[in-house]
């Protein structure tokens, strides 16, 4: 029996288990029957009320590499630029050692990680301060690492734009990598907007990084101005994909209305084992060790093909 036949004995309904991306055995949910409710929602409201959410270190890029090459962060883009300072360098290593082990504890109340969060991004703004520093330097080192995104991750940008679906890339990393890394990948598309910590410069040297300061704990749609030309874009939109790597990129949709069906999707890949229960209860989908777009898009594709019909039953009663 094929899947549309599938379909229809189930009511017109999608079910999870004729969704082969969703029964592989990395892919894990806690409530497979919630999953396939929002699905269905987002199936039958149609692209028109979808956007996008999604962390970038580690989500849009990979977790790890086929060879085992390290994939650095936004922060260690930046970090890797020549003209830095030696003592900026020794410093902020020594603040990622302290405090990177604090944020993927598996074991740490969040309550209690975001104040570690807050002395972290605070000590990295004033380290970076008080030199100059030229924005082709990220550029450069970027470059390396426009490849380093998650498989399909081209085409699943290309389906967002051409759906016309919002897509908001929040980073609690450094916004100017994120944009460089993005924009050289050809990902960039006018239906991405990325909010995260930008360099701030003051008479020609850096001067940290502007307000409001965005940490892996604090990054919800609360922080988007309700003036903002993407507010207007996206507050109507009630159907949202979240897609994170850790704890508290789940959050990143608060400030949507009540009403709204939120799809979270979790990459896990750091201690496994022991992040499994929390992640489980935290998102509705948890990916292990899965290093591509494969999962999005294939909510995608089942979002467009509903529209599809929908488009074409509606060409046909009017004929």
């Amino acid at each position: 029996m094929g899947c549309d036949e599938k379909r229809e004995n189930a009511g017109g309904r999608l079910r999870v288990q004729d969704i082969p991306a969703l029964t592989q055995d990395h892919c894990r949910m806690r409530d497979p029957a919630k999953v396939e409710r929002i699905i269905n929602e987002f199936v039958f409201g149609g692209p028109e009320r979808m956007q996008i959410v999604s962390d970038f270190d580690y989500t849009i890029t990979k977790q790890r590499t086929e060879d085992g090459g390290a994939v650095p962060s936004s922060f260690g883009i930046f970090n890797a630029c020549q003209s830095l300072p030696e003592n900026f360098k020794a410093e902020t290593d020594k603040l990622y050692h302290k405090y990177r082990p604090i944020e993927i504890d598996p074991h740490m109340p969040i309550a209690e990680k975001v104040q570690y969060m807050i002395e972290w991004w605070t000590k990295s703004g004033e380290l970076t301060s008080g030199f100059a520093f030229d924005q082709s330097e990220i550029d450069q080192i970027a470059s390396k690492y426009k490849h380093a995104l998650r498989d399909r991750t081209h085409e699943f940008f290309a389906d967002l734009q051409r759906l016309d679906i919002p897509t908001l890339v929040f980073s609690a990393g450094l916004g100017n990598s994120v944009v460089s890394v993005l924009r050289q990948a050809n990902v960039l598309h006018p239906n991405v907007k990325v909010v995260s910590n930008f360099l701030q410069f003051r008479d020609g040297l850096l001067d940290g990084f502007q307000q409001p300061m965005i940490h892996t704990f604090n990054k919800n749609e609360t922080v988007l101005n309700e003036t903002s030309e993407y507010y207007d874009l996206v507050h109507t939109r009630d159907h949202i994909i979240v897609m994170g790597d850790s704890i508290g990129d789940a959050d990143m949709a608060s400030g949507v209305p009540a009403s709204s069906h939120i799809m979270k999707i979790g990459f896990l890949f750091d201690h496994v084992e022991a992040n499994m229960e929390k992640y489980m209860d935290t998102f509705d989908i948890v990916l292990v060790d899965d290093q591509t777009m494969d999962v999005p898009r294939t909510l995608l594709a089942l979002i467009e093909k509903q529209h599809k019909l929908s488009l074409e039953a509606v060409k046909q009663s009017s004929l």
